[in-house]
Protein backbone atom coordinates (compact mmCIF):
# COMPACT_ATOMS: atom_id res chain seq x y z
CA UNK A 1 0.00 0.00 0.00
CA UNK A 2 1.58 3.56 -0.61
CA UNK A 3 0.85 6.95 -0.06
CA UNK A 4 0.42 8.42 -3.56
CA UNK A 5 -1.49 11.90 -2.83
CA UNK A 6 0.65 13.93 -1.61
CA UNK A 7 2.31 13.93 -4.79
CA UNK A 8 -0.96 14.79 -6.85
CA UNK A 9 -1.73 18.37 -4.69
CA UNK A 10 1.14 19.71 -6.46
CA UNK A 11 0.28 19.36 -9.93
CA UNK A 12 -3.57 20.56 -8.68
CA UNK A 13 -2.11 23.37 -7.27
CA UNK A 14 -0.87 24.90 -10.65
CA UNK A 15 -3.52 26.46 -12.93
CA UNK A 16 -3.42 26.02 -16.71
CA UNK A 17 -5.54 28.04 -19.17
CA UNK A 18 -5.21 25.55 -22.21
CA UNK A 19 -9.16 25.73 -22.62
CA UNK A 20 -9.57 28.87 -21.23
CA UNK A 21 -10.89 31.98 -23.01
CA UNK A 22 -8.32 35.03 -24.10
CA UNK A 23 -9.64 37.35 -21.77
CA UNK A 24 -9.73 34.93 -18.73
CA UNK A 25 -5.68 33.39 -19.75
CA UNK A 26 -4.70 37.41 -19.41
CA UNK A 27 -6.00 37.83 -16.35
CA UNK A 28 -4.35 34.66 -14.72
CA UNK A 29 -1.26 34.90 -16.40
CA UNK A 30 -0.83 38.59 -15.02
CA UNK A 31 -1.69 37.05 -11.47
CA UNK A 32 1.21 34.48 -11.89
CA UNK A 33 3.51 37.31 -12.75
CA UNK A 34 3.02 39.43 -9.86
CA UNK A 35 4.66 39.87 -6.51
CA UNK A 36 3.79 39.74 -2.76
CA UNK A 37 3.18 38.29 0.07
CA UNK A 38 -0.29 37.81 2.09
CA UNK A 39 -2.22 35.25 3.97
CA UNK A 40 -5.14 33.36 2.64
CA UNK A 41 -8.46 31.81 4.21
CA UNK A 42 -9.84 28.54 2.90
CA UNK A 43 -13.16 28.25 3.45
CA UNK A 44 -15.06 24.78 1.78
CA UNK A 45 -18.90 23.62 1.78
CA UNK A 46 -18.53 20.23 1.32
CA UNK A 47 -21.10 17.23 1.48
CA UNK A 48 -18.94 16.13 4.79
CA UNK A 49 -19.04 19.71 6.36
CA UNK A 50 -17.29 23.18 5.79
CA UNK A 51 -13.66 22.67 5.27
CA UNK A 52 -11.07 25.64 6.95
CA UNK A 53 -7.77 26.51 6.33
CA UNK A 54 -5.30 29.81 6.59
CA UNK A 55 -2.38 29.64 4.71
CA UNK A 56 0.80 31.75 3.95
CA UNK A 57 1.30 32.46 0.00
CA UNK A 58 4.55 34.07 -1.26
CA UNK A 59 5.05 34.91 -4.95
CA UNK A 60 8.01 36.43 -7.00
CA UNK A 61 9.52 35.63 -10.26
CA UNK A 62 6.88 33.26 -11.61
CA UNK A 63 7.78 30.99 -8.07
CA UNK A 64 5.02 30.68 -5.90
CA UNK A 65 5.59 28.89 -1.48
CA UNK A 66 2.17 28.30 -0.04
CA UNK A 67 2.98 26.98 3.90
CA UNK A 68 0.26 25.18 5.96
CA UNK A 69 -0.12 24.21 9.63
CA UNK A 70 0.63 20.97 8.71
CA UNK A 71 4.13 21.33 8.55
CA UNK A 72 4.25 20.98 4.86
CA UNK A 73 5.95 23.54 1.93
CA UNK A 74 4.88 23.49 -1.61
CA UNK A 75 6.90 25.79 -4.09
CA UNK A 76 6.49 26.00 -7.75
CA UNK A 77 8.08 27.61 -10.60
CA UNK A 78 10.72 27.19 -13.36
CA UNK A 79 8.64 24.35 -14.74
CA UNK A 80 8.93 21.95 -12.03
CA UNK A 81 7.25 22.09 -8.49
CA UNK A 82 8.55 20.46 -4.86
CA UNK A 83 6.88 19.25 -2.42
CA UNK A 84 8.63 19.44 1.42
CA UNK A 85 6.51 17.65 4.14
CA UNK A 86 7.96 16.67 7.36
CA UNK A 87 7.87 13.20 8.72
CA UNK A 88 6.17 12.25 5.04
CA UNK A 89 8.34 9.14 3.63
CA UNK A 90 8.53 11.32 0.63
CA UNK A 91 10.82 14.16 2.22
CA UNK A 92 11.22 16.82 -0.99
CA UNK A 93 10.22 15.62 -4.48
CA UNK A 94 10.76 17.82 -8.34
CA UNK A 95 9.00 17.10 -11.12
CA UNK A 96 9.82 18.93 -14.41
CA UNK A 97 7.18 20.31 -16.43
CA UNK A 98 5.75 17.87 -18.77
CA UNK A 99 5.85 18.42 -22.64
CA UNK A 100 3.05 15.93 -23.97
CA UNK A 101 1.27 17.75 -27.06
CA UNK A 102 -1.99 17.94 -27.03
CA UNK A 103 -3.68 15.80 -29.50
CA UNK A 104 -6.00 17.97 -32.27
CA UNK A 105 -8.62 15.78 -31.64
CA UNK A 106 -8.97 17.00 -28.46
CA UNK A 107 -8.52 20.56 -29.42
CA UNK A 108 -11.97 22.49 -28.45
CA UNK A 109 -13.42 26.01 -28.14
CA UNK A 110 -12.67 28.20 -24.90
CA UNK A 111 -15.01 26.80 -22.18
CA UNK A 112 -15.47 30.44 -19.95
CA UNK A 113 -16.69 34.04 -21.04
CA UNK A 114 -15.45 36.75 -18.49
CA UNK A 115 -18.30 38.54 -17.76
CA UNK A 116 -19.62 41.73 -15.35
CA UNK A 117 -16.41 43.59 -14.88
CA UNK A 118 -17.17 45.85 -12.07
CA UNK A 119 -15.00 47.80 -10.27
CA UNK A 120 -14.37 47.26 -6.49
CA UNK A 121 -12.15 47.23 -3.11
CA UNK A 122 -10.62 44.47 -1.89
CA UNK A 123 -8.36 45.49 2.03
CA UNK A 124 -8.58 49.08 1.18
CA UNK A 125 -6.99 48.67 -2.46
CA UNK A 126 -8.79 49.04 -5.76
CA UNK A 127 -9.40 45.98 -7.35
CA UNK A 128 -11.84 44.69 -10.55
CA UNK A 129 -14.27 41.61 -10.05
CA UNK A 130 -15.25 39.54 -13.08
CA UNK A 131 -17.95 36.21 -13.03
CA UNK A 132 -16.44 33.14 -14.91
CA UNK A 133 -19.70 31.37 -17.13
CA UNK A 134 -19.14 27.96 -18.31
CA UNK A 135 -21.86 26.20 -20.52
CA UNK A 136 -24.03 29.27 -19.80
CA UNK A 137 -23.97 29.05 -15.60
CA UNK A 138 -22.07 31.12 -13.56
CA UNK A 139 -19.20 28.99 -12.10
CA UNK A 140 -16.56 31.52 -10.45
CA UNK A 141 -16.38 35.45 -9.38
CA UNK A 142 -12.98 36.04 -9.28
CA UNK A 143 -11.41 39.39 -7.69
CA UNK A 144 -8.07 40.99 -9.19
CA UNK A 145 -5.85 43.96 -7.42
CA UNK A 146 -5.67 46.53 -9.73
CA UNK A 147 -1.91 47.75 -8.97
CA UNK A 148 -0.08 43.87 -9.05
CA UNK A 149 -3.06 42.10 -10.89
CA UNK A 150 -2.86 39.62 -8.09
CA UNK A 151 -6.13 37.20 -7.69
CA UNK A 152 -6.93 37.84 -4.25
CA UNK A 153 -10.37 36.18 -3.78
CA UNK A 154 -12.00 33.57 -6.17
CA UNK A 155 -15.60 32.34 -4.94
CA UNK A 156 -16.69 28.54 -6.81
CA UNK A 157 -19.72 28.07 -7.94
CA UNK A 158 -21.69 25.16 -7.74
CA UNK A 159 -24.02 24.59 -10.57
CA UNK A 160 -27.33 25.48 -8.39
CA UNK A 161 -25.69 28.92 -7.80
CA UNK A 162 -24.81 28.20 -4.14
CA UNK A 163 -20.57 29.06 -2.92
CA UNK A 164 -18.74 25.67 -3.06
CA UNK A 165 -15.32 27.18 -2.00
CA UNK A 166 -14.04 30.88 -1.12
CA UNK A 167 -10.22 31.62 -0.85
CA UNK A 168 -9.77 35.09 -0.02
CA UNK A 169 -6.60 37.08 1.50
CA UNK A 170 -6.89 38.75 4.97
CA UNK A 171 -3.47 40.38 4.72
CA UNK A 172 -1.84 41.76 1.56
CA UNK A 173 1.68 42.79 0.89
CA UNK A 174 2.99 43.80 -2.49
CA UNK A 175 6.35 44.43 -1.74
CA UNK A 176 8.83 41.82 -3.67
CA UNK A 177 9.21 39.31 -0.76
CA UNK A 178 11.93 36.90 0.40
CA UNK A 179 11.14 33.08 -0.93
CA UNK A 180 12.34 30.67 1.28
CA UNK A 181 15.46 28.47 -0.29
CA UNK A 182 13.28 24.87 -1.51
CA UNK A 183 16.13 22.05 -0.64
CA UNK A 184 17.08 20.14 -3.57
CA UNK A 185 14.79 17.12 -4.51
CA UNK A 186 15.62 14.06 -3.11
CA UNK A 187 16.00 10.33 -5.32
CA UNK A 188 12.64 9.20 -4.19
CA UNK A 189 11.55 10.15 -7.29
CA UNK A 190 14.45 10.11 -9.83
CA UNK A 191 13.52 8.44 -13.40
CA UNK A 192 10.46 10.03 -14.15
CA UNK A 193 9.76 10.95 -17.34
CA UNK A 194 7.14 11.85 -19.66
CA UNK A 195 4.91 9.45 -21.43
CA UNK A 196 1.74 8.33 -23.67
CA UNK A 197 -1.55 8.58 -21.71
CA UNK A 198 -3.87 5.64 -21.87
CA UNK A 199 -6.76 7.48 -20.64
CA UNK A 200 -8.90 9.96 -21.89
CA UNK A 201 -8.16 12.85 -23.86
CA UNK A 202 -10.54 14.97 -22.81
CA UNK A 203 -12.96 14.22 -20.25
CA UNK A 204 -16.52 16.52 -20.14
CA UNK A 205 -14.48 19.72 -20.88
CA UNK A 206 -11.35 19.18 -18.90
CA UNK A 207 -8.29 18.89 -21.69
CA UNK A 208 -5.41 16.32 -20.90
CA UNK A 209 -2.33 18.40 -20.46
CA UNK A 210 0.30 16.78 -18.64
CA UNK A 211 1.09 13.24 -18.20
CA UNK A 212 4.38 11.61 -16.30
CA UNK A 213 5.65 7.95 -15.63
CA UNK A 214 7.57 6.83 -13.09
CA UNK A 215 10.18 4.33 -13.47
CA UNK A 216 8.32 1.62 -11.04
CA UNK A 217 5.44 2.09 -13.67
CA UNK A 218 3.15 4.47 -11.57
CA UNK A 219 1.43 7.52 -13.81
CA UNK A 220 -0.22 10.35 -13.00
CA UNK A 221 -1.77 12.86 -15.68
CA UNK A 222 -2.68 16.18 -15.30
CA UNK A 223 -6.68 17.81 -16.76
CA UNK A 224 -7.69 21.12 -16.89
CA UNK A 225 -10.61 22.79 -18.11
CA UNK A 226 -8.77 26.12 -18.03
CA UNK A 227 -9.73 27.22 -14.61
CA UNK A 228 -10.30 24.04 -12.23
CA UNK A 229 -8.50 21.16 -12.48
CA UNK A 230 -7.49 17.55 -11.48
CA UNK A 231 -4.46 15.37 -11.78
CA UNK A 232 -4.99 11.27 -11.95
CA UNK A 233 -2.66 8.51 -10.39
CA UNK A 234 -2.15 5.02 -11.59
CA UNK A 235 -0.33 2.48 -9.86
CA UNK A 236 0.24 -1.35 -9.20
CA UNK A 237 -0.38 -1.58 -5.31
CA UNK A 238 -3.73 0.02 -3.74
CA UNK A 239 -3.07 4.04 -2.72
CA UNK A 240 -4.30 4.62 0.79
CA UNK A 241 -6.63 7.89 1.92
CA UNK A 242 -6.41 7.93 5.92
CA UNK A 243 -9.94 9.98 7.20
CA UNK A 244 -11.56 9.07 4.13
CA UNK A 245 -15.32 7.56 3.92
CA UNK A 246 -16.85 5.45 1.52
CA UNK A 247 -19.27 6.90 -1.04
CA UNK A 248 -21.22 5.15 -4.31
CA UNK A 249 -21.12 6.69 -7.76
CA UNK A 250 -22.69 5.29 -10.99
CA UNK A 251 -22.89 1.38 -9.16
CA UNK A 252 -19.15 1.41 -7.82
CA UNK A 253 -17.51 2.51 -4.30
CA UNK A 254 -15.02 4.89 -4.19
CA UNK A 255 -12.85 6.25 -1.01
CA UNK A 256 -13.24 10.24 -0.72
CA UNK A 257 -11.60 12.66 1.56
CA UNK A 258 -12.54 16.59 1.28
CA UNK A 259 -9.86 19.48 2.35
CA UNK A 260 -9.91 22.91 2.27
CA UNK A 261 -10.03 23.44 -1.79
CA UNK A 262 -9.83 20.00 -2.50
CA UNK A 263 -11.27 16.48 -2.69
CA UNK A 264 -9.21 13.58 -3.21
CA UNK A 265 -11.03 10.27 -4.27
CA UNK A 266 -9.04 6.77 -4.12
CA UNK A 267 -10.55 3.66 -5.54
CA UNK A 268 -9.30 -0.29 -7.22
CA UNK A 269 -9.36 -1.36 -10.60
CA UNK A 270 -8.36 -4.97 -11.95
CA UNK A 271 -5.49 -3.14 -12.68
CA UNK A 272 -4.27 -2.00 -9.44
CA UNK A 273 -4.99 1.46 -7.51
CA UNK A 274 -6.31 5.06 -9.08
CA UNK A 275 -6.56 8.55 -7.14
CA UNK A 276 -8.15 11.35 -8.72
CA UNK A 277 -7.21 14.56 -6.28
CA UNK A 278 -9.03 18.02 -7.53
CA UNK A 279 -10.37 21.37 -6.75
CA UNK A 280 -12.99 20.95 -9.05
CA UNK A 281 -16.86 21.39 -7.69
CA UNK A 282 -18.82 18.19 -6.37
CA UNK A 283 -21.23 18.28 -9.12
CA UNK A 284 -18.41 17.83 -12.13
CA UNK A 285 -17.38 14.71 -9.97
CA UNK A 286 -19.57 11.80 -11.27
CA UNK A 287 -19.10 12.52 -14.95
CA UNK A 288 -15.41 12.62 -14.47
CA UNK A 289 -14.90 9.52 -12.63
CA UNK A 290 -17.58 7.72 -15.04
CA UNK A 291 -14.84 8.71 -17.99
CA UNK A 292 -12.19 6.91 -15.81
CA UNK A 293 -11.16 3.06 -15.36
CA UNK A 294 -14.09 1.56 -13.38
CA UNK A 295 -13.88 0.66 -10.09
CA UNK A 296 -13.71 -2.84 -9.43
CA UNK A 297 -15.23 -2.37 -5.66
CA UNK A 298 -18.62 -3.01 -6.67
CA UNK A 299 -21.46 -0.41 -4.72
CA UNK A 300 -24.12 -1.32 -2.24
CA UNK A 301 -26.35 -1.86 -4.59
CA UNK A 302 -24.57 -4.15 -6.62
CA UNK A 303 -23.86 -6.47 -3.52
CA UNK A 304 -27.35 -6.54 -2.36
CA UNK A 305 -28.07 -7.92 -5.81
CA UNK A 306 -24.86 -10.08 -5.79
CA UNK A 307 -26.17 -11.38 -2.62
CA UNK A 308 -29.62 -12.14 -3.30
CA UNK A 309 -28.81 -13.78 -7.22
CA UNK A 310 -25.32 -14.72 -7.37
Amino acid sequence: MRRLTGLVVLLALVPATAASATELEELLERSREASYSAEQVISCNTPAGIRNAVVPIAQHGGSIWIGSQAEMQIGAGAGGWTLIRSGDPVKSASVASGKQKVDPLYTVDPLYTVDDERADLFLGRPAVSYRLIRDGMSRAVLVFDNATGALVESTTLLDDGTTYCQRRFISFDPLVPQLPSVPAADSTLSGVTDGVSTLPGRIGGFQLLDHYVEQEGSTFTYYSDGFFSFAVFETATRVALPGGSTVEMGGSAYDRSFTAGQTTYIWETKQGGMALVGDLPTDMHEAVLSALPESDAPGIFRRLWRSLFG
